[in-house]
């Protein structure tokens, strides 16, 4: 047993350098809108997303991310008169792994496709408006107090499950730099309890 960890270890040593040679980090942040996908399509409303990510480029064709995506929809006034709630919205954050495999990655244009999957976070809030009391500021008339409109929410339901995603992009050099530009479209299946979540972000930012 020794010696074929011994020999496990040797050979990571001898590889690490071709690796080092071969890879490098690579990294993206980005933001979009997001259309949701029937039967929570019926439900809530185009949101926002907002994603970012870390990976390795182990050559120029192949390498893996892990992504992170931050989603916000409101929920649709149809459904809001069904539940009876003044307003909603529907958050949803998750951590996936994914794989990449770039097409055209050497040229000033990069097709790239990916897709993998990891764990979700899903919350639905209902809220209704209220007035409260603060305190302001003002440089003349100093603090003081005031009423302001403000969000209570009334019901919250949330809960982690796992989920698959799978989309494709394209990436532009700007200039010299390593520094491209991208836009890209991913379908994230979320196996959420009740109705499944099916969401298509169109992302647009910066890789690296």
């Amino acid at each position: 047993m020794k010696k074929i960890t011994l020999y496990l270890v040797s050979l990571c040593a001898a590889g690490a350098p071709a690796f080092a040679q071969f890879s490098h980090f690579t990294g993206f942040v980005g933001g979009g809108f997001t259309t949701p996908i029937n039967p929570i399509a019926s439900r809530i409303d185009t949101g926002y997303n907002i994603t970012a990510g870390a990976g390795i480029n182990a050559n120029h064709h192949l390498g893996v991310m892990l992504d992170f995506i931050f989603d916000s929809n409101g929920i649709n006034r149809r459904f809001l008169d069904q539940v009876q709630a003044p307003d909603g919205h529907v958050r949803i954050w998750g951590f996936t792994l994914d794989p990449v495999v770039h097409v055209t990655q050497e040229g000033p244009v990069d097709f790239y496709v990916t897709g993998g999957g990891g764990i979700y976070h899903r919350t639905v809030e209902y809220t209704q408006p209220v007035i409260a009391q603060g305190i302001f500021f003002d440089p003349w008339w100093g603090f003081y107090p005031a009423a302001f409109t403000t969000n209570q929410i009334i019901g919250s339901y949330g809960q982690y499950k796992g989920g698959l995603d799978g989309g494709a992009g394209l990436s532009f050099k700007l200039g010299s730099s390593n520094v491209k530009a991208f836009a890209e479209a991913r379908y994230h299946h979320i196996f959420t309890r009740g109705v499944a979540t099916d969401i298509i972000p169109v992302t647009f930012g910066l890789r690296w």
